[in-house]
Parts: C-alpha cells; structure tokens; sequence
C-alpha cells in the first residue's frame, strides 16, 4: 500500500483513505488533496492495492497500525476508502465520500455471488466500464484510462464479506454522496446514517469529480471539523431563510 504526507507543516492531521483504483497524481485527486492541504491539514493519503485477497491483511491492518501513532486525526474516506475507514479507531470526526459499503446498482449481485466463489486470487473478472458519467463530469482522460481492468474473485469475495460485517457507523458520520451514483449502494448508506447526516450532490460517484465541487467544499472542511453537528446547522440555516 502507499502512502505520502501532503503539506509536512499543517496543523491538523487529516488521514484521507482514498478509493479503488484513486491515485494522487488524478488531477482530480490532486485538487481534493490540495483543499485539504490550504486548509492547513497535514493529509495522510493511502492509496488503495486495486486487488486483494485478504481484506483485513491488505487494506485495514496497514492503516489501522499507522492510526495509532496519531494523537488525534479527523476522517476522510472515498468508496473503498469509507469501507475501510468505519473500522479505523481513533478519529474525531468521520467524513465519508460515496462509501461504497455496497455494491451499486451497476452490478448484479446473483452474478457477483456466483463469481466470488471461484477458487483463486488471479485478477481474471472484468470489471465493469467506469466512464465519465459513472465518476463525474471532471472525470479526465488520463483518470479513466488508469482505472484497473480486471479483478480477482477472491477481491469481491473480500469486499462483499467486509460490506456485509461493517461496525456500526459513528454516530456523528457525515455523508456526502450523489443519487445517480451507480457504483455504491444508496440502501446501504440509508440504513447506516440518517438523513440530517447525509449531503447529496449532483454528480457520480466522485464529489471531487463533480461540475459544481467548489460550493459543497465549506461543508466538507465544517463536517470535518466539527461532525454532524455542522451539516446540521447548515440545513437550520436553510430552514430559517424559507418564507414562511
């Protein structure tokens, strides 16, 4: 798994585990990393291995064993990255970016099913077309291109089985996530975090990737910083604009 440290002198540590197939040099990535870093965090960026076999082994016990050298930190995960993040210990605030703690609307489960029980950890399953519609309308060239072909069954096997044993979520989780996101699953989001908790947005699966990014990034530096208590009073302030 790799790892980088963004902005060596913030004041504030900020781990942000990102999703399948993200790497820091999207320019896509680079521009959420970079919001972070202006807003003086030091960012702790993990970079995904796109095919495991081992969840636990390959994706949570590496972060998990660097977390708790941290002091204090808040939370930021995307898609594969929130699959991983909800069983971090430690972080004062949880931010979840399109957890993907279920399979999306793009994949047949009966199919997965049948497929996660074929015997090896060869990357031989095609994984299904991620476009620019999927992702986001700032979804680059070089980002899709980048994106892994193929994956193992022994990799859906490992991430059914993690979405189907999740901890229960923070209480004080904050979500941001798009409905015509077709590769995470709204039911698994709904049944894990409250409406008031959750900001949806127009666009796919990547905030970052979203045409209108800029207006939700106050939310997501306030919902970092002080949970759901801030997404929260946003929306009474909304209320309280309405004419009666």
């Amino acid at each position: 798994m790799r790892h980088r440290v963004f902005n060596e002198d913030g004041e504030e540590e900020l781990v942000f585990v990102m999703g399948w197939g993200n790497r820091w040099t999207h320019e896509n990535v680079s521009w959420l990393i970079g919001t972070l870093t202006e807003a003086d965090y030091r960012v702790h960026a993990f970079e995904l291995p796109t095919n495991i076999d081992d969840f636990k082994a390959d994706w949570l016990e590496p972060i998990a064993e660097y977390v708790v050298e941290l002091d204090e930190y808040q939370l930021l995960g995307h898609s594969a990255g929130a699959l991983v993040g909800q069983a971090l210990d430690g972080a004062d605030n949880h931010v979840y970016l399109s957890p993907w703690w279920g399979y999306g609307e793009a994949f047949v489960d009966p199919l997965l099913e049948a497929v996660s029980k074929l015997p090896t950890t060869f990357p031989c399953v095609p994984v299904r077309e991620i476009d620019r519609e999927a992702l986001g309308e700032r979804a680059t060239d070089h980002q899709i291109a980048t994106t892994p072909d193929w994956v193992s069954p022994a990799f859906i096997r490992e991430t059914r089985h993690a979405q189907e044993n999740l901890l229960t979520i923070d209480h004080d989780a904050v979500v941001f996530c798009s409905l015509r996101d077709p590769i995470a699953s709204m039911q698994a989001i709904g049944q894990r975090v409250p409406a008031e908790h959750v900001v949806l947005y127009d666009g796919g699966h990547e905030l970052f990737s979203a045409a209108g990014r800029e207006r939700y990034v106050d939310t997501l530096l306030s919902a970092l910083e002080d949970g759901a208590d801030a997404v929260e009073a946003d929306e009474s302030d909304e209320e309280a604009t309405v004419p009666a």
